[in-house]
Order: structure tokens, then sequence, then C-alpha cells
């Protein structure tokens, strides 16, 4: 090994997960030229189950970021280079470069060093891009004639070839796409950032003269309808992190394993009541007490009466497999998607236990600190759409578990209590199950010794 590789240590995206295989990066803690030291946190990152942040290993000064914020980047490469000498001499001081892609020629070496922008690195004074689908040659870009690209008035802004004479402009991906969005030829702008760096507004000052020229020359007819951008009418969203990981599991549930979903609706004004007497309890001082702790406590209740249904179905080894605990799985709605922790051991906490776990649970996912470990292993699940004002509906299992209750809204309802038709308090409870390990009756049975629980809460101390 050189002493160059030696000295610039190559940091590559982890796998901060079991099996996972990429990451977005959500934000660096780090620049070009700072002081790192082993079990710093350079930056966060979001996999398919968490945003998580990475410590780096080494000391060190930082001499690249291979990436920008909002980059997806595989497992295993490359995200930032340190320097582990930074007190070197200057003829050993060039960090590796970073892996081209594969499309693209090997650049030549710049003859001296450039504003060095994140994600990209150096810049190189001869600038050579990747060939055009149309054009005969890579050698030759001129071949095939250059597609105009539109802008949001319908003017044309063709982007001529680059040539070794001619430099690539300094900018950042998201200036660039903007630049292409409002047919800005960015070898135009003048820029302003730092470094000869062209900026957003550098881009939207040069697009603005082209735009009043459009609107001068080509003025829409009266009686037409007026005409709307693109970027008015629809916002796209890439799919990714925590979306992205959840469609995928909805699709391979709803297509691998039979759902059922049953409903029952009942009286639960009692455990209404029970939730406000829980609230001024000194065993529950600094905890948060809500009728979803008590669903949690009657469905965890159910299933020790009814243990078959705590189970998953193992088709390589065609067994089905009965667990001996319940991890209990919290749906919880967050900025970057619904995620599912769970509970570990849930079937051995007491009450208060059981609240203070399902607070810590619903907080850490909130702030987007939820760990992957907590979401691995769930074997039964609640979801709450009741906070949503939603009276039901038929929610689709976690991949590996058995079973999905549905919480819905609490309103106030007439029923016939004691004879008489009364104001009380209903509610309405969906369970899904997968119908290759839970029959009807097994079903059935969880499903109304949950609801016969919250109806009459005191079954809580005599059915456990």
């Amino acid at each position: 090994m050189t002493e160059t590789a030696q000295r610039f240590r190559e940091f590559k995206m982890p796998d901060v997960g079991e099996g996972l295989t990429e990451a977005e990066i959500l934000k660096w803690y780090v620049a070009v030229g700072d002081t790192v030291s082993d079990g710093q946190v350079v930056c966060e990152v979001e996999t398919a189950k968490a945003a998580v942040e990475l410590p780096i290993p080494f000391d060190g000064v930082v001499s690249a970021i291979r990436f920008d914020e909002g980059a997806t980047v595989d497992v295993g490469t490359s995200i930032i280079t340190v320097d582990t000498n930074p007190g070197a001499p200057a003829e050993s001081a060039e960090p590796a470069p970073a892996v081209a892609e594969p499309e693209a020629p090997a650049a030549p070496e710049p003859p001296k060093r450039q504003a060095v922008l994140v994600g990209y690195g150096v810049a190189e004074s001869s600038t050579k891009r990747r060939p055009r689908k149309a054009s005969a040659t890579p050698a030759a870009p001129a071949a095939a004639p250059q597609q105009p690209v539109l802008n949001g008035h319908g003017a044309a802004a063709p982007e001529p070839p680059l040539t070794a004479e001619t430099p690539r402009p300094l900018a950042k991906p998201p200036v660039r796409k903007l630049a292409k969005d409002l047919g800005v030829d960015l070898a135009t702008v003048v820029p302003t950032g730092p470094d000869g760096t062209i900026t957003r507004d550098d881009v939207q000052a040069a697009a603005a003269p082209a735009a009043a020229s459009v609107e001068q020359v080509a003025p829409v007819a009266p009686t037409e309808p007026a005409v709307v951008s693109r970027e008015t009418r629809e916002t796209r969203v890439p799919i990714k992190g925590v979306r992205k990981a959840t469609a995928q599991a909805m699709v391979a549930s709803a297509f691998t394993a039979p759902h059922v979903t049953e409903f029952v609706t009942f009286d639960i004004t009692r455990t209404m009541r029970l939730v406000q007497e829980l609230k001024t309890d000194p065993a529950f001082a600094g905890l948060k007490v809500s009728p979803l702790l008590l669903v949690a406590k009657a469905l965890l209740v159910a299933i020790k009466r009814n243990p078959e249904i705590n189970a998953s179905w193992d088709e390589a080894n065609q067994e089905i497999v009965h667990k001996g605990y319940v991890n209990l799985g919290i749906a919880a709605a967050t900025p970057r998607g619904l995620i599912v922790p769970n509970i570990k051991d849930a079937q051995a906490k007491t009450l208060p236990e059981l609240a203070r776990a399902l607070g810590e649970l619903v907080a850490t996912a909130r702030e987007g600190k939820t760990a992957p470990a907590d979401m691995q292993g769930g074997t039964v699940t609640i979801t709450n759409v009741g906070v949503f004002g939603v009276d039901t509906g038929t929610p689709i299992l976690n991949p590996g578990e058995s079973a999905i209750l549905a919480f819905g809204a609490v309103k106030d309802q007439p029923w016939v209590h004691k004879g008489k038709v009364k104001p009380r308090q209903v509610t309405t409870l969906a369970l899904s199950f997968d119908h290759r390990l839970v029959d009807g009756e097994l079903g059935s049975k969880v499903l109304g010794d949950t609801a016969a629980i919250l109806e009459y809460p005191k079954r809580l101390i005599t059915w456990a």
C-alpha cells in the first residue's frame, strides 16, 4: 500500500441494518477542511427502516465529500475521504480520485487545484461528459442534432455540446436541474457563488429576461385557457427510504399472505372512564395514559388466551412457528412515512411498564431516531386509525406477522344499555390475519376477547 493510500482513507456507506443495500444522505455535519476524530458523527442517513447517524472510525481532516445531501448511495460506496496525516509534505497530499461513472472516460489530471464542490470532487479544466445517446461516437457529440429543452413558457433552449476548450460550469445537481427545467444554458450564466459556482439565484436571474421576452412575443390569446407549467400542476417525489420499503413490504404481504378481516363494534364507555381514572393514579405519574394503552393490554391478554395466533409461516421449511413472546408493533406516522417499531416481550410488562414503553416508542419514532433493531422481529401489530377520525379499515399485515388490529375512532352513539337506549361511547375494532395459519374460529376468538375486555375492563384482572 502506498503512502498516499495509507494517508487518505475512505469511509464507506455501512450496512446499518440487516441486509440493507442503500441509504439516503439526509444531512452532513462536516465540510471539506473540517477536523474529525474517531467516533465523531459526520452525517445522518435514512435507510429503508430508520434515520441513523454515522460516526467515522478514524481521525483526520476531511478532504472530500463524495455525495450531496439527498443522494441515495449503495452500501459499500465511499461517501467521504479523510486525510489522516494532514501535516505530511504537499507532494503526497492528493487524495485518491472518486470512482468514475462506468459510461464516462477517465478524466485527465488537472494542472492545478480548483474549487471543490460537494459530491463532485475537483472540477476538471478539460471537461468530459457522458456521451449523448443520439451521438454517433463519444468523440463526436455534434454528429447528432441537439434536442431543445422546453422551459415553463414553451421556449426552446438548446444546450451546446462541451468541448475541451469549454470548461464545464460549476453548479450543484439541484441547480443544474433548475436550469434544465427553466431552459437556461449554464454556459451563459454569470456565477456569483464561491469559487465561481453558479447558484439558484443566478439561474433564476438568467431565466427572468427570457421569460419576459416570451410573454411579450407570444402572449396567450384571451379566448384560450391559461397555460400552467408542469411544476405548478404536478409535484414528483422520489420513492425511497421508509416509503419505498413500506410499499415493497405491503405489496409482498398482500400478494403472499391470504388476508381475512373481521370487525366488531362495541361499547367502550367503561374503558374510557378507566383511562381518566388511571391518569390520576400515582403509579402512572409522568406517563401518558391513553385508550391505545388499554387496547394494547387487552390484545395481549387475548393472545395469552389464544396463543396459537402468535405465530408465523415458514414457507421454506413448510412449518408454522409458534412464538412464546409477543413483540407488539405500533404503527407510527412520521414525516418520513409510516414505520412499525415494536415493544419487545410486551406480554411480560405491567400496565405502567407498557405505558412507558409505548410513550418512548412513539416519541422516538416521531423524532426519526428509531433504530433498525426496534423494527425487526415483530409478531402482532396495532394501528390506531381512530386518531384520524376513521371508524375502521382493513389493515395489511406486516410481512412475517400473523395479525394486525385496527383501533377505530371512539364516538358518542345511541346504544342499548341495560334495556334502554342511551348515549354511549362506541368504537370498532378490525382484525386482519393470515388465513394460512389462523382460521376463522381462532381469529374470531382473539377479536371477540379483545372487545370483551375493553367493554368490561375488569377482565384485565380476572382473565389475566
